[in-house]
């Protein structure tokens, strides 16, 4: 599985990319975990607010940080 926390590094791109380590952690799910600051790469997904969520090249979310639960319950149906 791969996940992409999208974002410049603002406090909300860091909160998400703790959220998601702290999920997959609780759900012992290995996966890769990479930070995209590159606007150009943010861009390529049609996110125009940060931070962004990427699941296996899934956007799931952007401009907010999602609720523990939505992190978790979109990382079970990628693993489905």
């Amino acid at each position: 599985m791969n996940i992409k926390v999208l974002g410049p590094g603002c406090k909300n791109c860091q909160a998400l990319e703790k959220e998601v380590k702290t999920v997959l952690e609780e759900l012992k799910i290995e996966a890769q975990v990479e930070k995209v600051t590159d606007l150009s790469k943010i861009m390529d997904y049609n996110v125009l607010m940060t931070p962004g969520l990427v699941i296996n090249e899934n956007l799931k979310v952007f401009g907010r940080v999602p609720k523990k639960e939505e992190i978790k319950k979109w990382i079970q149906e990628e693993v489905k």
